[in-house]
């Protein structure tokens, strides 16, 4: 309301003009909120049977962390994670040389299904945004509504809290992973066992 006074007096109550000098101002205000630095945040922790996530979450004050509007979203992130497996936060932070070799597979997949050389490239763009969408963070469908990307409801969150909020990493836990098992030959073992 304060806004609309001001922009009828800026503009000498020109309704035309103070819509245009409201639209300027709104925009300057958006490119100095845009420079700020979101340093402040929190770590929501998620936990599943046999999967666990964490993730942080900055905003610009220490206030808008600890507000339930920060929170409640900050573990359900967690939980999307732990759910969803992304492989990283954004396109960009996403291994390369795996960009590369998908892209690779793709290829031959298109290949080797009989499609003309200027048709492959196209095909190889769109079955790499679905790539994108299982692997990276931003991109993926919220788990919790099932429509919605990662990065709108972020983008959401934001609005609803008049603060830039961005991801700066997560760390997803998955129960023996990366612990390498020792096969058995059940056989074996049993034959072993009886000739004993």
């Amino acid at each position: 309301m304060m806004d609309c006074k001001k922009a009828l007096t800026e503009t000498d109550g020109e309704l035309e003009a103070a819509v245009d000098w409201l639209r300027k101002s709104g925009l300057a205000q958006a490119a100095r909120k845009a420079g700020r630095t979101a340093a402040e945040g929190l770590i929501g922790m998620a936990t599943a049977p046999g999967k666990a996530a964490m993730v942080e979450i900055n905003a610009e004050t220490d206030f808008v962390a600890r507000n339930a509007d920060f929170q409640r979203p900050a573990h359900e992130l967690a939980m999307h994670i732990a759910a969803a497996s992304p492989q990283a936060v954004s396109r960009d932070s996403l291994d390369q040389t795996m960009v590369e070799r998908e892209r690779g597979v793709l290829a031959e997949q298109a290949r080797a299904e009989g499609k003309p050389e200027n048709i492959i490239e196209k095909m190889i763009e769109g079955r790499l945004r679905k790539f994108f969408e299982e692997v990276v963070l931003l991109e993926q469908t919220w788990v919790i509504d099932g429509e919605t990307r990662v990065k709108s409801v972020l983008e959401s969150l934001a609005g609803t809290l008049d603060t830039s909020v961005a991801v700066s990493d997560f760390v997803r836990y998955q129960l023996g992973e990366g612990i390498e098992r020792e096969s058995k030959d059940f056989a074996a073992e049993v034959a072993a066992q009886l000739g004993s």
